[in-house]
């Protein structure tokens, strides 16, 4: 079974005592749509060898969280309006990023993730688009149960033809929105390829890229094994994962 490592987050249980840990949504959604092990990542590099950590998984996504992309590093100034910071998570999925990107390693990237992708590219955030003249609030609704948090909020309008439209069959998919940043110069080799109708930038991949490169700035992990959106698209994850996964199977085997 292919291994797909699922960058965690770090948190502090009762103040005091730190944990990596990653939402069981993003599990279930690896094991039971992409049909790979999961495998919670902590994400520092002082504690997680880069080069290693390629070498035992086949793929990696890259998840949402609470803190935000350090704004040194799309080369801006700290704002209150940046919010928290993981500078730990930054060094290793930055790194990890361009690695995957250029050896072709499968790479998935939601919310979070997403907004490291463009960063991982060259490109740099908005710190809260809600702020912006004619942009929607795509924050979580701070009230209502898990589902009415994740229900589905508004519309994306795909490029036709795209390696989106392909996976969906579709050029428009209706998603949640949970976030507050996004993107607002995208990489050099960062192509938009959906957009919210406030315009916000909603799916990407990296032009050129070795293999699968993928972001999405809503949260497919939300009932992904029922949703028409999230279901393809962790299948298509899924499938880039097992191919990456039998084509260096022989290495495995010969170092072994």
């Amino acid at each position: 079974m292919p291994v797909v490592g699922i960058i965690g987050n770090q948190h502090l249980i009762n103040d005091q005592y730190e944990v990596h840990a990653g939402g069981r949504m993003n599990s279930e959604a690896v094991a039971r749509v992409s049909g790979a092990l999961p495998l919670i990542v902590p994400s520092d590099p002082e504690i997680v060898d880069i080069e290693a950590l390629k070498s035992a998984c086949d793929g990696f996504l890259f998840t949402g969280g609470r803190a935000n992309v350090h704004p040194d590093e799309y080369g801006e100034a700290e704002t209150e309006a940046h919010g928290t910071f993981d500078r730990a998570r930054d060094r290793l999925t930055l790194r990890l990023i361009r690695d995957c990107v250029a050896s072709g390693q499968p790479i998935l990237a939601i919310c979070r993730g997403f907004q490291e992708l463009n960063v991982a590219m060259g490109g740099s955030l908005y710190p809260e688009i809600r702020d912006l003249p004619g942009r929607m609030n795509h924050r979580m609704p701070p009230d209502g149960t898990i589902e009415e948090k994740f229900a589905l909020r508004h519309d994306v309008t795909l490029t036709e033809g795209g390696v989106f439209h392909r996976i969906f069959g579709k050029t428009v998919v209706r998603t949640n929105t949970l976030h507050g940043q996004g993107i607002k110069t995208p990489g050099p080799r960062v192509v938009i390829e959906g957009r919210a109708p406030d315009g916000t930038e909603e799916a990407i991949h990296v032009d050129g890229a070795a293999g699968f490169a993928l972001g999405v700035q809503w949260h497919p992990e939300y009932n992904a094994g029922e949703d028409p959106v999230s279901r393809p698209l962790f299948e298509a994850f899924g499938a880039a994962v097992k191919s990456w996964s039998e084509g260096k199977r022989p290495d495995r085997l010969k170092s072994a």
